[in-house]
């Protein structure tokens, strides 16, 4: 309540009075918001209600989700299978591939070497990684270790990913070959999400501690804070229980299982496997600055420096109309920062393939959401908010869930459309400018490396060497085009191959489409090696 004060009146001192006692009673009343919300059974129901509709109507493996409240693991729950044709039940123990959540630990095992005097978020990162170089000299020379956690290098969200997933390069080999990126917005200027400068926030913690990033962040940070069946490696799983596995869906909506990827070589930027358990230890660590037991991990100094904004993401006209609460988004040092409900958010996502997940950490109450699915969907993303809403908000409904569910029921009319445009663009009779042997051969990107194509019984084969996952066979479509098939079952569409012919009639490149929103493959300008 605000005291009604009138200022019509003789005795101003009176009045000064009375202001300085209300101003006296309010800084002297309990603070709302810190550590004081109070959730209802109903709004529990409501948001197991919310992961059960998600889990059947969205088509889910399953969805495990915990919250954390006050220093305290409140509610966790599970729903579905580990494997969608098998019969274990998920738990709120089972793993999952948690993807770029495991940015903010690379970001808090920095911290700690901040707090030590080891390091200053201000280095640059020649000063530690002297071989470590970008697209433009300034740029190299001016890189410091916190530009490195806050995606304003200037390349585009996404760029080099091709480097290291499902490929055979090491994260060293990985960053030689970043020199060749290019950007797409003018240095510290635009927010471009990066995989590969968190590689290199890996090696800078490697290089000061003199040991491998897991070794430190095991050793500093999963270990004291409890989350004792996180591991940080595919190859790790071997010997384990409880593991969800990773799930494509098919055409009609058949869910298969698919193989797990390693991603060792991109560890510091998103490697960790854990539970939605073990993920609510981490918030609760993360809630109370570091914190765990009489052990400080790191100082609030830090979480200050991780959560506060340094890149500006503007709130899309999406999120301006499901979200009208959110005023400002933007990205800390391994952390995404927004406004809901009149509180600060600090969240991140995971993708990994077949695996996504979610976090919402709402500081000011003590709250933190953690989401898990076992395939490529959107829920965990979509319920994160939604779950804000019933717990902060009281909400009864559902916006974003219901917005994948309208997107969902509009998906088959969307593909065949899609299909339809794609047949009708097809130019029927032709063939191409030379026989299919004049295709083959190796194709060469500076910074990825070769591409095999090869003729056999008729049909071109392909296979990219550093990336034993991409193989497959062209099928010719119209002139010197042809439509990429994967043999691989994994999260990648279909595709397009071009081959482009020189002034002598040779073919001298091959430029690679295949439409998704993660890898670029316009990045790759193959050149035939003669």
């Amino acid at each position: 309540m605000i005291a009604q004060i009138s200022f019509k009146t003789k005795h101003p001192v009176r009045v000064a009075g009375a202001l300085l006692l209300a101003f006296a009673a309010l800084s002297l009343a309990p603070a709302t918001g810190i550590g004081q919300l109070k959730i209802s059974k109903s709004q529990w129901n409501r948001l197991d209600a919310a992961m059960q509709e998600a889990q059947a109507s969205l088509n889910l493996p399953s969805l495990s989700v915990a919250v954390v409240l006050d220093g305290e693991l409140v509610w966790s729950k599970s729903h579905g299978k580990l494997d969608a044709r098998g019969t274990q039940e998920a738990t709120p123990e089972s793993l999952y591939a948690v993807a770029s959540n495991t940015k903010a630990i690379t970001s808090a095992a920095l911290a700690q070497l901040v707090d030590a005097g080891k390091l200053d978020w201000n280095d640059r990162v020649q000063d530690h990684l002297p071989d470590f170089e970008l697209y433009d000299p300034y740029v190299t020379s001016e890189l410091r270790i916190a530009d490195l956690l806050c995606h304003r290098s200037g390349l585009e969200t996404f760029s080099g990913d091709l480097l290291w997933y499902g490929s055979t390069w090491s994260a060293d080999e990985v960053l030689r070959r970043a020199r060749y990126l290019q950007p797409t917005s003018p240095f510290r200027t635009k927010f471009g999400y990066q995989n590969i400068l968190f590689i290199a926030a890996g090696k800078v913690i490697e290089q000061v501690t003199g040991e491998p990033w897991t070794d430190t962040v095991r050793d500093s940070l999963l270990i004291p804070v409890g989350m004792k069946r996180a591991v940080l490696s595919t190859s790790s799983l071997t010997g384990l229980e409880n593991i969800a596995l990773p799930h494509n869906e098919l055409e009609g909506g058949e869910l298969t299982p698919i193989d797990w990827v390693n991603w060792d070589n991109m560890a510091p930027a998103g490697a960790l496997i854990t539970s939605v358990n073990d993920m609510a230890r981490w918030m609760i660590a993360q809630l109370d600055s570091g914190r765990v037991a009489e052990e400080q991990l790191w100082s609030k100094a830090q979480t200050r420096a991780m959560w506060t904004m340094h890149t500006p993401i503007p709130v899309s006209g999406f999120y301006a109309k499901r979200l009208p609460s959110m005023h400002f988004r933007g990205y800390g040092l391994g952390w995404e920062l927004g406004t809901l409900y009149g509180r600060k958010t600090v969240g991140h996502s995971g993708g990994y393939d077949g695996m996504i997940s979610r976090q919402m950490l709402v500081p000011e109450e003590k709250l933190g959401v953690f989401i898990a699915t076992n395939t490529n969907s959107s829920v965990p993303w979509a319920l994160g908010f939604d779950a804000l809403g019933i717990l902060l908000n009281n909400d009864k409904a559902t916006p974003l869930l219901d917005f994948l569910r309208e997107r969902r029921a509009a998906e088959p009319a969307e593909k065949a459309a899609a299909a339809e445009e794609l047949l009708s663009a097809r130019v029927s009779d032709t063939t191409p400018s030379l026989g299919l042997e004049a295709y083959a051969g190796t194709y060469s990107d500076a910074m990825y490396g070769n591409l095999f194509v090869r003729l056999d019984a008729g049909q071109l084969l392909f296979e990219f060497e550093p990336t034993p996952l991409f193989k497959g066979h062209f099928e010719h479509w119209h002139f010197d085009t042809f439509r990429l098939h994967w043999d691989t079952q994994m999260m990648l569409p279909s595709g397009t191959a071009h081959f482009s012919l020189d002034a002598s009639g040779a073919v001298d490149r091959l430029d690679i489409d295949v439409p998704n929103p993660d890898f670029d493959f316009t990045e790759l300008q193959f050149v035939k090696l003669n």
